[in-house]
Parts: structure tokens; C-alpha cells; sequence
């Protein structure tokens, strides 16, 4: 990616839309920032690092994942182009990541340090805004995550998971956006439970599945 294409999609994203390129171009020339490639199963960031810069994904997906005592992972959310990292951490008395941040395909982040986004809120109200809502939508994120986790049974959450599939695909046959390790993963279980559930559903009639899909029959 080289430096023009890099400042066309900065400039084609809701946090910088409001900065002429002259603009953007004399903010980057004055201050330090990092873009870097990170591939695929990569540790972006260590649970507990410090955390010291705010990460904008130019392309390819990231997930937030914890680890438990017992080897179990959970992912609390996957974050792709566009998106935001560290934003609520930066400024923060306890700004240390308090989960690891691995690059789920081939990943290429912006690396903003303190002072250059504090002078880009001042210069800008527009990405001041945008980068409150990004702040205020991690948090949202991971309230989500903690209900979910806390009060759903495993089939409550497949359920959950198949009828918002069922609306964004338009179908009743699922096509599965990630492996059933991912998926259990997402849900905070072992891949063995997952299909250990699923064959339970299978059989009392709600659904049936192969590798890459799964068929709401009744649910």
C-alpha cells in the first residue's frame, strides 16, 4: 500500500471526512504514526500490554479474544476495515489491553499516537465526535457480550445466532461466516460442547447441519 493509496482511504473514512488532504497530509508529516502488516493468527496486541496508540484497520479483520485458566477462548467481537482499536484505552488511568488482539486474516492497522489524535480533536469536531461514538460503541459491545454470556444457555445462543443469520442471509440454510471452532469461540465454549448441542437440536427436529451450513427446520 503505498502513500497515496494509504491517504485515499483515510480520506474516504467518517473520522477524517472532514479534512481536506493538505490537511491530513501536514497532521501525518508533523506527528508519528505506524502502519503496519500484520498476517493472519498474528498477536496484535498482548493481554495486559499498555497500551499506547490507537489502531485504525485499513483492511482485513481482527478479534478481541480472552483466555480463560481451563484453554478456553473467548471472542467478545471481530472488528474489520474501518474500525476502531484502543480508542478507549488510550487516555485511560488503566490503559493496559484486557484481552489479546490477534489479526484473524492478513491485517494492515494505522498506528495513532496521544498527541496526534488530541490535535486532530482539536482541529476537527467532526472526528472528535466520531471517535466518542467509537468509544461509546466498545463499550456497548462489551456490555452485549457480558449479558450474553451470563444469561443464555448454549441452545439460547445458537438460536440467537441462527435467526440473525436467517435475517442478514434472507434464507433458512445458514452458510456459516467462520468454522465451528470460530463459532464456539464466540460463544465462550469448547468446540466439543458446540457439537455436542447441535446434535441435540439435530435430533429433536430444530435444525439440521453439515460442514458449512446449518438448516433451521423448527425453531
Amino acid at each position: 500500500m503505498n502513500h497515496q493509496d494509504f491517504m485515499t482511504i483515510l480520506s474516504s473514512h467518517s473520522l477524517f471526512s472532514d479534512f481536506s488532504d493538505e490537511a491530513l497530509n501536514q497532521v501525518f508529516r508533523a506527528h508519528y504514526y505506524e502502519k503496519r502488516e500484520y498476517e493472519k493468527d498474528q498477536v496484535i496486541h498482548f493481554q495486559n500490554e499498555c497500551c499506547r496508540t490507537m489502531d485504525l484497520i485499513l483492511s482485513g479483520r481482527v478479534a478481541v479474544q480472552n483466555l480463560d485458566r481451563e484453554g478456553n477462548v473467548l471472542t467478545i467481537s471481530i472488528f474489520q476495515d474501518g474500525d476502531v482499536l484502543g480508542a478507549n484505552l488510550i487516555f485511560s488511568s488503566r490503559n493496559n489491553y484486557p484481552m489479546t488482539v490477534l489479526a484473524q486474516s492478513p491485517v494492515v492497522i494505522l498506528h495513532l499516537d496521544q498527541e496526534m489524535i488530541l490535535e486532530l480533536c482539536q482541529m476537527n469536531r467532526t472526528f472528535m465526535i466520531g471517535l466518542m461514538k467509537a468509544i461509546s460503541d466498545k463499550t456497548l459491545i462489551l456490555t452485549d457480550k457480558i449479558n450474553a454470556i451470563s444469561m443464555k444457555t448454549i441452545r439460547q445462543c445458537i438460536i440467537d445466532f441462527l435467526r440473525y443469520e436467517s435475517r442478514i442471509q434472507k434464507s433458512q440454510v445458514i452458510r456459516l461466516p467462520s468454522s465451528k471452532k470460530d463459532l464456539a469461540q464466540r460463544f465462550g465454549i469448547q468446540r466439543s460442547s458446540l457439537s455436542r448441542e447441535l446434535n441435540k437440536m439435530r435430533q429433536d427436529g430444530l435444525i439440521d447441519f453439515d460442514a458449512k451450513t446449518i438448516t433451521i427446520k423448527d425453531l
